[in-house]
């Protein structure tokens, strides 16, 4: 059992709300539960909910770990997963444009890369 809190609509809201300004557009974010270790030195994983969502061919999860805590990462495949370089957020709206930031500067070093191979 999880002592972790789940996300409020103002949380989701939040995160809708980024996700409609980044694309322009209303993004389905879906509610899921993740198994993480809170602490490095934690045996057992805890439960925590989290809230998922995708791109044109990334995806987001964004991962609540107490009361104004966070933690998100993207990723491409199972390969390919990426961080922020944070380990943890206290604010929200910080965690969740950090991560759209960090994938977009990626993408387009990404692009660059595959362009520069042709």
């Amino acid at each position: 059992m999880s002592n972790v809190p789940d996300f409020t609509d103002a949380e989701k809201w939040v995160v809708e709300s980024a996700l409609k300004e980044r694309y322009g557009k209303p993004v389905e974010v879906q509610l899921a539960d993740v198994e993480l270790r809170l602490l490095p030195d934690d045996r057992e994983m805890t439960t925590c909910p989290a809230l998922f969502w995708t791109g044109e061919d990334v995806a987001f999860v964004l991962s609540k770990v107490g009361d104004n805590s966070f933690r998100t990462q993207f990723y491409y495949s199972v390969l390919e997963q990426f961080g922020t370089g944070h380990d943890e957020f206290g604010d929200l709206l910080e965690c969740v444009t950090t991560v759209l930031r960090v994938q977009a500067d990626h993408a387009l070093q990404r692009a660059g890369a595959s362009s520069s191979k042709k």
